[in-house]
């Protein structure tokens, strides 16, 4: 007689029947587009912008005294406000985009005229307390006048709209950019001097390593202000003496009258309203990537 098999365990028998399909409650339940993070981002400001409109177009309709509601500003500037923002017909004749477009460079020359002098006023300020205690009452007295109070005295020193118009921005928007320099600098950290001090590290070195990472947020802060204030100040400007931008288009509708003047001057108000909040966003976007490593 031969040896014993040895007993192997049956092989499970595979199920020749198609598959079935998973239970339900087995069943992965589908990601809804409403309830995707980008979809709870823009769903409040949806609603409440939505609402908001709908409020306006109601009160419109009940007390019809002429001010246009949102469907009728839509309707009297679409044409060619709206299709057709870059047109040019010459002269100031030109659509809300080429309008905004001029805006922005002369707040673009402003703007930058003001980073760049105040962040180095600010930074000698802050590094200075002699120039701090002596320039601190100048600074404080100058940042409370008003935009258009410069408009006078610079269209007197530079007998030119544009160049005036930059510098109203300048002024404007430079006082919130040396305050923040310096305070950004006397809050740097007593500890950070002290290694400075024991690496003896070069001027050029501690402004490089320490002072600028340091002092970027509070720097960003202020550009970001200021930013808000540039486009404020130029809207302003442009109302009373300019040739051309999104302030001299209000003014002028606002001059010009008709049926349609007040649609007008609401559509600019709502291109001034959307620019102002890019250009913030922007500042804000660069100001997270550049002073990112400084807090």
């Amino acid at each position: 007689m031969g040896s014993p098999k040895p007993f192997l365990p049956p092989a499970p028998r595979r199920d020749m029947t198609p598959a079935l399909a998973t239970p339900p409650h087995e069943r992965r339940p589908r990601k809804s587009w409403l309830r995707s993070p980008l979809a709870r981002q823009i769903k409040a400001p949806l609603v409440c912008i939505g609402c908001s409109l709908a409020v306006w177009q109601l009160l419109c309709l009940a007390n019809p005294s002429g001010f246009p509601g949102p469907i009728q500003v839509i309707t009297q500037t679409w044409d060619p406000y709206i299709s057709q923002p870059f047109y040019d017909n010459g002269g100031t004749a030109k659509g809300l985009g080429l309008q905004i477009l001029i805006s922005l460079q002369r707040v673009a020359i402003g703007y930058s005229l003001a980073a760049i002098l105040g962040i180095a006023a600010g930074l000698a300020i802050g590094l200075n307390d002699f120039l701090r205690r002596g320039f601190d009452p100048l600074i404080q007295v100058l940042r409370t006048v008003p935009p258009l109070a410069w408009l006078p005295i610079s269209l007197l020193l530079l007998q030119q709209a544009d160049s005036a118009a930059i510098f109203v921005i300048f002024i404007t928007a430079v006082w919130p950019i040396v305050i923040n320099t310096a305070v950004g600098i006397r809050e740097i950290p007593q500890d950070y001097t002290n290694v400075a001090r024991v690496l003896r590290l070069r001027k050029r070195s501690y402004l490089r390593d320490i002072l600028l990472p340091a002092t970027a947020p509070y720097v960003f802060t202020g550009l970001r202000i200021s930013v808000g204030l540039a486009w404020l100040a130029i809207v302003a400007a442009e109302m009373l003496k300019a040739d051309g931008g999104i302030g001299f288009f209000i003014w002028d509708a606002y001059n010009a009258g008709g049926d349609t003047s007040t649609s007008q001057i609401i559509l600019a108000i709502l291109y001034v309203g959307i620019v102002g909040l890019i250009l913030d966003r922007l500042v804000g976007l660069v100001g997270d990537r550049v002073a990112g490593g400084g807090r």
